[in-house]
């Protein structure tokens, strides 16, 4: 396998260590924040920029129109909270606000998915990417590891327009470059290989190139593909790889409906049918629990890759 953990490490400290950055070196970039700033990592950009930081307390509908009034000033917020609060509660405010107005907003939203772990079904958002990128005009990124998450958080602020930017709470492989150059929109081949592609986002990418490796141990060549960028996909990327292995496997720590899987299936329904198998959440709330324990319970783990891809592989 060509990519090695580093060592494990948040992808919410990603952005922590991105905003710091910004804040050293673009001062049009602020930052506001719904009483979440250690879970957040924001401490260092707060206080080296404390004049550039609004604590809205638990006021989330308020932050975002905060933000996007701050747009109008020339500044570029970046508006942080856990994912369900940073989509689910604020809705309407984005929609009306934030992407109608195409306002340039930076939604940063940590604690995506069922990895948010103990704190149970309430918080942990499966339909965050599905509301985002319904909405006109806004970019949704869901980066895989800390350097990437460290990337993209710099890149949207060179990004003019609306975007959604979704990370994680657990502690999780470090396997990117650390001085990585980050491009919405393009899509980024991590193993080349003939068989089949598998097109992952977020923490399901580590564990499609763990699958990867016990399936190359079976005979089996495996092409993978980080989708850090939903929206604008990289649609060439796919059907490049798609034309040339015959079938796919999507993984998303997500609702299989509306999120990257469906996005990948638009593409190769429009242009290029192809067998897909989907590793998502079935339409379904999570639970308490630790994330390995979640992740297991709900088939979003390099197992279930595996055996997504060998069941695709039969439908060719």
């Amino acid at each position: 396998m060509k990519y090695t953990d580093q060592g494990k490490k948040d992808t919410r400290s990603g952005f922590g260590a991105g905003m710091t950055e910004l804040g050293r070196t673009n001062p049009k970039v602020v930052a506001l924040c719904a009483d979440l700033i250690g879970s957040l990592k924001i401490e260092t950009f707060i206080s080296e920029n404390p004049e550039r930081f609004y604590q809205v307390g638990i006021a989330e509908a308020n932050m975002m129109g905060i933000a996007a009034g701050l747009t109008i000033g020339g500044k570029i917020p970046f508006a942080s909270t856990f994912a369900n609060f940073a989509t689910g509660r604020v809705y309407d405010q984005i929609r009306q606000s934030i992407a109608y107005s195409d306002k340039n907003v930076k939604i940063c939203a940590s604690h995506a998915g069922l990895t948010l772990g103990e704190d149970g079904a309430t918080h942990q958002i499966l339909e965050d990417i599905g509301l985002m990128k319904m909405l006109p005009g806004m970019t949704v990124i869901n980066p895989c590891d800390f350097n990437q998450t460290k990337a993209a958080t710099m890149a949207i602020a060179e990004h003019h327009g609306p975007v959604y930017l979704r990370f994680g709470r657990p502690k999780v492989p470090n396997f990117t470059p650390e001085n990585q150059t980050f491009e919405i929109g393009k899509a980024l081949t991590l193993q080349e290989g003939s068989d089949v592609t598998i097109i992952a986002t977020g923490h399901l990418v580590w564990q499609s190139l763990l699958a990867a490796e016990n399936l190359e141990n079976q005979g089996i060549s495996v092409e993978v593909i980080n989708i850090h960028t939903i929206k604008p996909l990289d649609d060439a990327a796919i059907l490049n790889s798609v034309k040339k292995t015959g079938c796919v496997v999507t993984a998303e720590e997500h609702n299989y409906l509306g999120g990257l899987g469906e996005s990948v299936a638009r593409v190769l329904a429009s242009h290029h049918p192809t067998p897909q198998e989907f590793i998502a959440t079935q339409d379904t709330f999570g639970e308490s629990g630790t994330p390995e324990q979640l992740m297991e319970k709900y088939g979003l783990n390099n197992k279930a890759i595996e055996e997504a891809v060998l069941k695709v592989l039969k439908r060719k």
